[in-house]
């Protein structure tokens, strides 16, 4: 069904475009209407169409190593999607399925390279538009790789492990070390001094009654606190796994993006050349 110039005015990548290169777009691209639960495309299939949703809510999805399906996005109303499998001609990598009933324009490569050989300035908005995607994109990027492991271990943290990180920092530290030695010091300095009157004469029966019960009670303590050390060391790996694994996705996928806009600035430069030598030409003579 053809589409209406008016539609690709809540399109975020075709805003930039004017009234004429929108016209020409139009004439070119489709709507599709897709059923609830409807596949739009999936992995392995030709990319040689992309999408954008108009009404509707849609699904993108991958497979990961442990087999598991990933919600790669779930784009709004004026989004697209499956763009870059369209422009490198390329098969998808995602698979894309209707949510409920929706509303997509369908577009190809023919139709893009059909309104840049009509409309060679629109070429640069499109770019635009695909270049603030990208910002959005890394800014993202980057809010998620910031993330504070403390953050995250302080949120899973009960006050049980707080009381036993607590005791376990004090009771390493040289505050405990030397207030320990003081009250020990006083403790048979006292109990020698009053003689047989003490009530812990030597040797200090009592003393080293509460000393064992102290050991008892800080050793499980203690290692309930390098329990703790241990799971704050593992969400801190897990963590510096993912942002290693982001970033070489992003930089991957940077370096594709790069080359593929490398290529398509080639192309509109070649297109602007060929469009200036044209009333360079000097005109047809019919010879009579």
């Amino acid at each position: 069904m053809a589409c209406n110039p008016e539609v690709l005015d809540n399109v975020g990548l075709f805003s930039l475009l004017d009234a004429d290169e929108k016209a020409v777009l139009a004439g070119q691209v489709e709507i599709k209407t897709f059923a609830p639960r409807q596949r739009i495309y999936k992995t392995g299939d030709p990319g040689g169409r992309g999408y954008v949703l108009i009404s509707g809510s849609v699904r993108v999805t991958t497979v990961d190593e442990d087999h598991q399906e990933v919600l790669v996005e779930a784009p709004a109303s004026g989004d697209f999607f499956g763009f870059a499998s369209m422009l490198d001609e390329t098969p998808h990598l995602t698979n894309a399925t209707a949510s409920e009933e929706t509303v997509c324009l369908e577009i190809d490569r023919g139709d893009i390279l059909t309104l840049v050989q009509q409309k060679p300035h629109a070429c640069l908005d499109l770019l635009t538009a695909v270049g603030r995607r990208l910002h959005a994109a890394h800014e993202l990027v980057k809010a998620r790789s910031a993330r504070n492991p403390n953050d995250v271990i302080e949120e899973e943290q009960t006050t049980g492990e707080r009381i036993a990180d607590s005791v376990a920092r004090f009771g390493g530290s040289w505050a405990f070390i030397i207030t320990f030695a003081v009250v020990l010091t006083v403790y048979t300095a006292i109990n020698v001094w009053l003689g047989r009157s003490a009530w812990d004469p030597y040797p200090f029966i009592l003393l080293n009654l509460f000393l064992s019960m102290l050991a008892a009670i800080q050793a499980p303590v203690i290692m309930m606190s390098q329990n703790r050390q241990d799971t704050k060391d593992r969400v801190r790996s897990e963590l510096d796994f993912d942002v290693n694994r982001r970033a070489a996705r992003d930089i991957t996928g940077l370096a594709q993006k790069l080359n593929s806009l490398d290529d398509k600035i080639g192309d509109l430069e070649d297109l602007l050349r060929g469009s200036a030598r044209l009333p360079d030409q000097p005109p047809t003579q019919t010879i009579h």
